[in-house]
């Protein structure tokens, strides 16, 4: 049987290029825009088709040789074959399209994305999944479309070099470990300040167990805090060590002292700290704020944009569901010493239908939801009236949704901004205006 002749137009969202076959989309995993390339069909559905690459028989300009020698194999990256500008571009037409056919919003209000100061070794927080094979402890990332580990012995590649510093250290604690055949996953999670580290278990924790990791405290380095979390202690239990970690934004005014921020270990935080402040950069510019203006930040987590922002306009008030980002937001507000910030903890919907009762009036709302979006609080954002809103997205179709219900209650979006968080993957962060 013939094999089908195809050239790969574009990205999608999900990391898979995409062209077409007999008139079907189909979508081609490590493939790159403009490679011409034999495929080999392995799903047809009714309205698309999925293939493999059998031979690419002239190669796209954009492509490139990853960094990572296990790339391909591993599930974590999608794009290192990719060049980082031609990475960029996609991201910025991904999110140009689906907000076009999610709101109608014009491709020439969404600008070109803002590239990361790194392209590797930045990401502060991962997730690696733990295997015993023959008696060996594999630690790594599942392989592509399995549950099987690949072992990441010279580190990851995307990760800040104190995570791999931290995951070589762990190799040797588990291997001796006695509740080693129960580990599931290692958490590692870097802020400025201290690394926390999460070891995951199916079983119970043992006595033996927390004597052993007690033993090796001191040659844990750079590792500044132990964690054991189960099915029973969600949260964790803690082993040795510190709690905190901690991370600088700066304020506006660069005579002003930089702020500390703290999170508590598992608790939410951006993965890519160099991007979170041109993140914040970033929404400063947008909101271009003023000091009599009223600011509320929904889904707050721990003031991550509220207390930098605190200082340039008359007030904030912060809402987050989990209490222990809320009380970490307290006590960055109080160690930081900012006095016109005020968090409630709530879900963002009962949050807001609490202030709309008690009559606040605010000038700007910021959200950073969660990737399932803000459907549900949509309504109660155009009773507030704001005249502006400033969305900071990480799934570019739940934005598009929402940017589509806001523009039903008197919205337009001024602007969208994809924001490269997460280099050498699909995944796309962006921060989009809409007013009045």
């Amino acid at each position: 049987m013939t094999l089908p002749v195809a050239t790969i137009d574009k990205l999608a969202f999900g990391g898979n290029g995409v062209c077409r076959i007999d008139g079907k989309v189909c979508f081609v995993p490590f493939s790159s825009p403009g490679d011409e390339v034999v495929l080999r069909v392995a799903l047809r559905k009714k309205s698309y088709c999925t293939a493999s690459i059998s031979e690419i028989i002239t190669p796209s300009t954009a492509r490139t040789t990853p960094l990572c020698p296990i790339f391909g194999r591993c599930g974590g990256c999608h794009w290192q074959h990719i060049r980082y500008s031609a990475q960029l571009e996609q991201k910025r037409n991904i999110l140009a399209e689906t907000l076009w056919r999610g709101a109608r919003v014009p491709a020439v209000l969404v600008e070109d994305a803002v590239p990361a100061p790194l392209m590797y070794g930045y990401r502060n927080r991962l997730q690696f999944k733990v295997a015993i094979h023959h008696g060996k402890t594999c630690i790594g990332f599942y392989r592509q479309g399995s549950h099987q580990v690949e072992d990441v012995a010279g580190g990851c590649s995307i990760a800040a070099p104190i995570i791999n510093q931290t995951l070589n250290c762990f190799r040797g604690v588990l291997q001796l470990y006695p509740g080693r055949e129960e580990v599931t996953q290692l958490t590692i999670d870097a802020g400025d300040s201290g690394v926390i580290v999460f070891i995951h278990q199916a079983g119970s924790i043992t006595q033996k167990s927390r004597e052993y990791l007690c033993s090796q405290a001191g040659d844990l380095w750079p590792c500044t805090g132990l964690f054991i979390k189960t099915v029973r202690h969600e949260s964790g239990e803690k082993i040795c060590g510190e709690s905190a970690i901690s991370y600088r934004m700066n304020q506006a005014d660069p005579a002003k002292k930089t702020l500390e921020l703290t999170y508590p270990p598992g608790g939410f935080a951006q993965v890519h700290q160099r991007q979170n402040v041109s993140m914040l950069a970033l929404i400063r510019k947008l909101g271009n704020f003023t000091p009599a203006e009223n600011l509320l930040d929904l889904y707050c987590g721990n003031g991550n944009f509220s207390l930098p922002l605190a200082a340039e306009v008359a007030s904030v008030v912060g809402i987050e569901g989990n209490a222990d980002s809320v009380l970490a937001a307290e006590l960055n507000r109080n160690t930081n010493k900012v006095a016109n910030v005020r968090f409630f903890c709530d879900d963002a919907n009962s949050g807001l239908q609490y202030l709309l009762a008690k009559g606040y009036k605010f000038d700007t709302v910021i959200l950073d939801p969660p990737r399932s979006g803000a459907a549900d609080v949509v309504a109660g954002i155009a009773r507030l009236q704001p005249d502006k809103i400033i969305y900071v997205s990480c799934d570019p179709s739940t934005l598009a949704r929402d940017c589509g219900l806001l523009t039903v209650s008197g919205y337009r979006v001024v602007t969208s901004v994809p924001i490269d968080m997460f280099p050498q993957t699909f995944h796309i962060e962006s921060v989009t205006l809409l007013s009045r």
